[in-house]
């Protein structure tokens, strides 16, 4: 796919990996949709996506976890750009829990409903939600597009957060299923497991509980937001790209 003039939907785009990748598009010459539900953090990636150089760039405060709004989404974006190209199924949260924590054979916590439900919610029904409008969205306007899930390294499992996990497995096997179901539409589908990344909120964290996380990375540092942001460059521009799970985790997991 020729990125330039080309529109792109992002979902959690106010920042960290959704904001880096909006501004590496837009440096691209594409049109974005940035969708998040922090108004004040839409605006300053809507800024430096404008200065970057993108044609246009429209905020939409959305919650993805929301059928009916996510289906006004789609439908906006659609009369807004006329046409849509790409989606990027950033957003997410975390609750983390143990399933159960026992101290001398005593019940002292467990992952609630609310925890669970939470992260179902946001990490997989809105991913499930935005990927099926977004294709509905191509298919009718006759956009040739591509629909990339990010995962993460914990889809394999990560102690403390069976729920995180459960939804970062699932976008991985939905972008599987999606690739089988959309090809006959022109529409590809891929998945980017991210290991340990350099965000805002990771950044923010004390100098040693950042150094014990990068320990046992063998590149021996965390990825920059925007080596997620040039893998989904990659996987937007090369046609020959669908159904497959790439790990950008600086060798965590081998």
């Amino acid at each position: 796919m020729e990125l330039r003039n080309k529109t792109i939907a992002i979902t959690g785009s106010g920042r960290g990996l959704g904001a880096a990748t909006a501004l590496r598009l837009s440096g691209q010459g594409c049109s974005i949709a940035l969708i998040d539900l922090d108004d004040e953090a839409l605006d300053a990636t809507k800024t430096a996506c404008e200065q970057a150089g993108s044609p246009k760039v429209i905020c939409y405060n959305v919650n993805v976890s929301s059928e009916p709004d996510v289906e006004k989404l789609f439908s906006d974006i659609g009369t807004d750009f006329g046409a849509l190209h790409g989606l990027v199924n950033n957003a997410g949260i975390t609750r983390d829990a143990l399933t159960l924590k026992y101290k001398d054979g005593e019940l002292v916590s467990k992952m609630t409903l609310e925890q669970w439900q939470l992260v179902i919610d946001v990490n997989l029904t809105g991913v499930f939600l935005c990927g099926r409008e977004a294709a509905a969205r191509m298919i009718e306007l006759g956009c040739e597009g591509c629909i990339i899930n990010i995962s993460s390294i914990s889809r394999v499992g990560n102690m403390g957060q069976v729920n995180y996990s459960a939804t970062k497995a699932g976008v991985q096997a939905m972008a599987v299923v999606w690739a089988k179901e959309f090809a006959r539409y022109n529409i590809r589908a891929a998945s980017i497991a991210p290991g340990f990344i350099g965000t805002e909120m990771v950044m923010a964290m004390k100098p040693e509980a950042r150094e014990k996380l990068t320990a046992h990375i063998p590149l021996q540092r965390m990825g920059d937001p925007d080596d997620i942001a040039s893998t989904v460059q990659f996987i937007l521009e090369n046609d020959y790209v669908s159904g497959r799970c790439f790990d950008i985790d600086g060798g965590l997991r081998l």
